[in-house]
């Protein structure tokens, strides 16, 4: 009773919240899309054993919490949609900011939103070719009708999406507690001799630093979008209570319902079984759930359905923003002018992610994804530490512990070292692909006297784009005309017992 209440608690505790959250859902079903699903192979092949393969994801949990308290202080203090690039972008300057978002327009969203939409195809068409692997324009066609279908709906609708998000996330989560719960009624029965000390710390080899470097950097793409959230910060209400709320309860949570996913999977298989599936919630299913194992494919459609939702809404903010600072084309800062969704961004970000559909398998790109991620991730958060010496007054209404910043920044130095070390070509192309924006920076934004034929045609190809989405320039809102004033820290005063 104790291992299947376990099971469904955080199951029943998702439930009463997402009705009354649209951001514990929206954190919570950026975070559980195909990773889950994908990752546990990569885990495990590079850390050698299953004991540390399940280290990994707690403590790829712990990390992702502590680096999600640093963006909760961050997104308060600067209180702009944007994440990262936003947050860059007033800390270092135009530069560094510009380098972020071309990293993240160029490959990671546009990549991750294709193996996404990839899996999705390749689940749902799994049933009708058992016998076969999914012919590839199949996929593709799929993948593209998914995109479009999505993209219509972001661009119709804020609520609608939200809902669709709130749906499909309790559907994942779904999917993922029966695959927990049969594993658990395994270990009831008494399978669970792979899970013992002696035999789950018995390594098919000895992994060095680095490979348990790479083991971290497949496990973050599980854990990839817990600062989602601060993409949409203005569309958050009160900001300065649900992100952090959301924050204690989704990373938590996430951790919780990986952790229990990859022990069920390691009691219905062995080692050899999971790194030899190509899809291991497909091969969990067949050995255990028998006639009813095409439920596994169908409950994998619908969470990266719902993943891929989550990014269209969350990367065409990045673009509005990006346009709104002048580093990319005015009309990605426009919104429909009665809908109020960023219908530019939106079309930007789903024609980006079906040109690379088109070019062919996006699976050996996750690795450049991961290092652009943690790459960015730590240039954040060292200008969290930078703009509290820079702006030592600057009224903070969430303070994290000076302790939370460093630690994560060490963990980050240690993991990317040791990556670049193992794999110096893939994260090596990782960081060239991010430098290619340095003269783009220079030509496109720096450079602002260009000639009169190129201003010409870039206001036409505006206006002309402008009437045909409906789109218009949002009203200013007081927060962003205005500086952020350096206001007393409250929460010292607080601390030290003045009024």
């Amino acid at each position: 009773m104790v291992i299947l209440f376990l099971a469904i608690f955080p199951f029943c505790l998702f439930c009463v919240c997402v009705y009354s959250s649209n951001t514990f859902s929206l954190s919570t079903g950026n975070i559980i899309g195909s990773g889950i699903f994908i990752s546990p192979k990569g885990v495990l092949e590079h850390s050698g054993s299953v004991g540390l393969a399940l280290i990994v994801w707690v403590l790829g949990g712990c990390i992702a919490a502590l680096g999600s308290l640093c963006y909760a202080e961050l997104g308060v203090t600067i209180p702009k949609s944007g994440g990262d690039y936003s947050y860059v972008t007033e800390i270092f300057g135009g530069l560094v900011g510009f380098l972020l978002l071309w990293s993240a327009v160029l490959i990671m969203y546009p990549t991750t939103l294709a193996v996404i939409a990839l899996t999705f195809s390749n689940y749902v068409l799994q049933p009708v070719f058992p016998d076969c692997v999914p012919p590839y324009m199949a996929t593709r066609l799929l993948s593209t009708v998914c995109l479009l279908f999505l993209t219509w709906v972001n661009c119709s609708s804020v609520r609608l999406a939200t809902r669709i998000q709130d749906v499909f996330t309790v559907g994942k989560l779904a999917a993922l507690g029966l695959i927990i719960v049969v594993g658990l009624v395994q270990i009831c029965k008494g399978n669970y001799e792979g899970l013992t000390p002696q035999v789950a710390f018995e390594f098919s080899r000895t992994p060095s630093v680095g490979q348990v470097a790479l083991a971290f950097l497949q496990a973050s793409f599980a854990f990839s979008g817990w600062n989602f959230l601060n993409y949409v910060t203005e569309e958050v209400v009160e900001p300065r209570q649900n992100l952090p709320r959301a924050i204690y309860i989704s990373i938590p949570l996430v951790t919780f319902v990986y952790t229990l996913t990859n022990i069920a999977y390691f009691s219905a298989m062995s080692p050899e079984e999971l790194l030899s599936s190509n899809a291991v919630a497909v091969t969990f299913g067949e050995k255990l759930l028998g006639m009813f194992s095409v439920i596994m494919p169908i409950s994998v459609a619908l969470s990266t359905f719902g993943g891929i939702n989550g990014y269209l809404f969350t990367s065409s903010r990045l673009c509005f923003s990006g346009a709104r600072e002048g580093h990319l084309p005015s009309l990605l800062a426009m919104i429909h002018f009665k809908n109020c969704t960023p219908i530019p961004a939106l079309l930007c970000c789903c024609t980006a992610t079906i040109v690379i559909l088109c070019i062919g398998e996006t699976h050996n790109l996750i690795n450049y994804v991961s290092f652009i991620n943690y790459l960015s991730y730590g240039v954040t958060i060292a200008g969290l530490l930078y703009y509290r010496w820079k702006k030592p007054k600057l009224y903070r209404p969430i303070k994290v512990n000076l302790l939370v910043p460093v630690t994560y920044l060490m963990f980050w130095a240690l993991l990317l070292g040791f990556s670049l070390y193992s794999e110096p070509v893939v994260c090596g192309v990782g960081l060239v692909i991010m430098l290619t924006g340095v003269p783009v920076y220079f030509l496109g934004v720096y450079w602002k006297s260009k000639p009169k034929c190129i201003c010409d045609f870039i206001e036409s190809a505006t206006y002309v784009a402008q009437r045909l989405c409906f789109v218009v320039f949002p009203q200013f809102d007081p927060i962003e005309i205005s500086p952020i004033e350096e206001w007393p820290d409250k929460s010292s005063n607080i601390l030290s017992g003045k009024s």
